[in-house]
This record gives C-alpha cells, sequence and structure tokens, in this order.
C-alpha cells in the first residue's frame, strides 16, 4: 500500500478520534446538560447545534468522510477497512489525555489486541 494512501487513512482514523472528543466535551456542556435535564427536545436540539464543540466534531467527521472517499477510490476497502480500528488506540489516548479519563489495564489491553488485529490484516 502507498505511504500516502497509509498517511491518508491515519488522517482520516485521526479526524474520527478527534470528532468523538470534541462531541463528548460539547455534550458535557452545561448548556447541553442544561437541555437534556429539561427535557424538551427542541431546546436540546437547539443547544446540540449551538454548541461549537459539537459543531466542531461534525465538521471533522464529515472532513475525515471526504478523506476516506479518497482513500476507498485508491486501495480495497478490505485492505482500508481494518485500519480504523487504529481509532481505538487514538481514542483511548485522547481521551486519557484531554479528558482525564482512566485507563484501566483490560482496556488497554483490548485496545492494543485490536491493533494488533490490525497489524496482521495490514500485512496479509
Amino acid at each position: 500500500m502507498p505511504i500516502a494512501v497509509v498517511g491518508l487513512i491515519l488522517l482520516s482514523v485521526t479526524l474520527s478520534a478527534i470528532a468523538q472528543i470534541s462531541l463528548k466535551i460539547g455534550m458535557s456542556s452545561p448548556a447541553v446538560s442544561t437541555a437534556l435535564a429539561q427535557g424538551e427536545a427542541g431546546r436540546i436540539a437547539l443547544s446540540v447545534v449551538a454548541t461549537p464543540h459539537i459543531l466542531t466534531g461534525l465538521a471533522c467527521y464529515g472532513l475525515g468522510m471526504v478523506v476516506w472517499l479518497a482513500v476507498l477510490a485508491k486501495v480495497d476497502v478490505t485492505m482500508a477497512y481494518p485500519f480504523v480500528g487504529l481509532g481505538f488506540l487514538v481514542t483511548l489516548a485522547l481521551g486519557v489525555l484531554l479528558l482525564g479519563e482512566t485507563m484501566s489495564a483490560t482496556r488497554l489491553i483490548g485496545t492494543l489486541l485490536v491493533v494488533l488485529g490490525v497489524v496482521l490484516t495490514a500485512q496479509s
């Protein structure tokens, strides 16, 4: 697989992980939390679409999708898709570093097993 394609795959995976972190931050914001507590659908929707972190997360997903389309134009989906598993590792690392989430040994081992699967698949 050409290195440029690997770079595009990693960019797409990273954008997806950044989107997850941004969406988590946005959904934890006071405005969204208040709207959720009130339970009014219109207020929830308005607070969600007006939250910068949520908009950033959605934009990252959109950009990641465009990058992913470029990947699929260049390589077989069965070769590219296993790399999506790297998103588990990137998201875990960002969650720990940026959100202060805990990383148990079990979670780390499970994530590393997914990464091992990606490596084995990429070598086949």
